[in-house]
């Protein structure tokens, strides 16, 4: 199937700007007043009014769209695992994230220091997003893990493994945390480069991928708000759908990053203790945000509980009281028994008549 011409003019059918980014070479930083954008990516076909109308989609990324063009702000829990993602599908969430911190600590037990590799990740997202295939989930990508054809071949492994989007920030290879200090960025060229890369890769699927690109940058902590902002905007040309900046410390920064931003919609991640306040997620939605990550509360979570799990049975000799009164097939019925035994029975089996 013939490749979509991405650098073509708007008539017919993508646009997308391939003009350098220009810099300040005294001291290579930057400056928002000497940037060059003549040119904006458009994608008729991926225009949000084409998801404000009709019932939500069975396919996650169009499912996710909608949900972007439609009112109401996202609110997407952190999942490390399938434990996790089934504790939130349970309580009733609609989009799910796998966060990075969480997959490499969850698969892994280190912290997040660019020590997980993208097999790890799409491995991670094989199966959340089996659970259930129609509910979104958003996934970090990191630094897409390499040159632009690394963050191609993120792409395409994510989209396969049926993640709904992804976010590609602006972090050198060797990356951390975007709410621990020291952290270093890449140059605008190189940012806006993984972002033309992935939403290359994104168009380049066979039959029209809705897959959602979000653009992250954490230059805020680095090199200023004004430069955040502006490399956002420089992204959102590139072909981002959704807009993220790490590190938001204030509900002032925030309202004026959307305004900055409008019409594209802004993600805010909250983690207790970090860079950015506690916002609740009702916060969030009246100071603009459309989405809103929750990205260590699921691990952290289970830190807390393991730990006093594993305290009290080397105290006490039992895992009586840790287990709250939890049997193994109420254990089970939470990881999905009953559909698995309801699903045999439709099949003609008799495997699972007592359980």
């Amino acid at each position: 199937m013939p490749g979509l011409d991405y650098f073509s003019t708007p008539e017919n059918g993508v646009s997308i700007s391939t003009a350098p980014v220009q810099l300040n070479h005294e001291d290579s930083t930057p400056s928002p007043m000497e940037t060059s954008a003549p040119g904006v990516y458009y994608n008729p076909r991926l225009d949000p009014k084409n998801y404000l109308e009709g019932p939500l989609s069975p396919n996650p990324a169009t499912r996710l769209r909608q949900m972007l063009a439609r009112p109401g702000i996202v609110v997407a829990p952190g999942i490390c695992d399938g434990i996790s993602a089934r504790c939130a599908l349970e309580a009733g969430f609609d989009c799910l994230y796998q966060s990075g911190a969480a997959t490499t600590a969850s698969r892994l037990g280190q912290p997040d220091l660019a020590i997980a590799t993208m097999n790890d990740f799409v491995q991670a997202a094989q199966v959340v997003c089996s659970i259930n295939p129609s509910v979104p989930v958003i996934a970090d990508a990191d630094t897409g893990f390499g040159g632009p054809i690394n963050v191609a071949r993120t792409v395409r492994q994510y989209a396969a493994a049926g993640v709904a989007g992804l976010h590609i920030e602006d972090q050198v290879q060797t990356k951390r945390c975007g709410h621990l200090m020291g952290k270093q960025v890449v140059s605008r060229e190189e940012f806006i480069t993984r972002i033309r890369a992935a939403v290359i890769a994104r168009d380049s699927i066979p039959g029209g991928s809705d897959f959602v690109i979000i653009g992250r940058t954490d230059s805020a902590q680095v090199l200023g708000m004004e430069e955040a902002i502006t490399r956002l905007k420089l992204a959102a040309d590139a072909g981002a759908d959704v807009c993220f900046i790490e590190g938001v410390k204030t509900e002032e920064l925030l309202r004026s990053t959307v305004a900055a931003l409008a019409p594209k919609p802004v993600l805010v991640n909250v983690i207790s203790g970090g860079l950015t306040p506690s916002f609740t997620y009702q916060d969030a939605e009246r100071m603009g945000a459309k989405i809103i990550i929750f990205s260590l509360v699921s691990c952290v979570a289970m830190v807390h509980a393991v730990r006093a799990a594993m305290q009290s049975l080397k105290k006490t000799g039992t895992d009586f009281s840790s287990a709250k009164g939890m049997d193994p097939k109420a254990f089970f019925e939470v990881m999905g028994l009953n559909e698995v035994v309801e699903l045999d029975a439709k099949a003609g089996g008799s495997a699972f008549k007592e359980v």
